[in-house]
């Protein structure tokens, strides 16, 4: 019994193509707290318009800015925080 909730536990610590793992998880809430720390400290970009979410070291971003400089700021600011391998830019410009 003991060997089978054992395996049990390391199964559910792997990840798969749609589910993180328990690190890769810690890893992604950390991500988008540091990205959106820096957004909020940022005087190019609202935070309060930015979503963020990370996933597997890719973070998205998405929401509403008022300027192409905007979008730009937001995606320069999530690439070069350490751990993110990609960012998707789902950012919308207001007209």
């Amino acid at each position: 019994t003991f060997i089978a909730l054992l395996s049990l536990g390391v199964v559910s610590c792997s990840s798969t193509d749609t589910s993180e793992s328990t690190g890769e998880y810690v890893d992604s809430s950390v991500i988008t707290s540091k990205v959106k720390a820096k957004l909020a400290s940022s005087d190019k970009v609202s935070a309060l318009d930015v979503k963020v979410k990370t996933y597997k070291s890719t973070v998205q971003l998405s929401g509403f800015v008022d300027t192409e400089e905007q979008k730009y700021a937001a995606e320069t600011i999530a690439k070069n925080i350490k751990g993110v391998q990609e960012v998707e830019n789902d950012l919308v410009v207001k007209n």
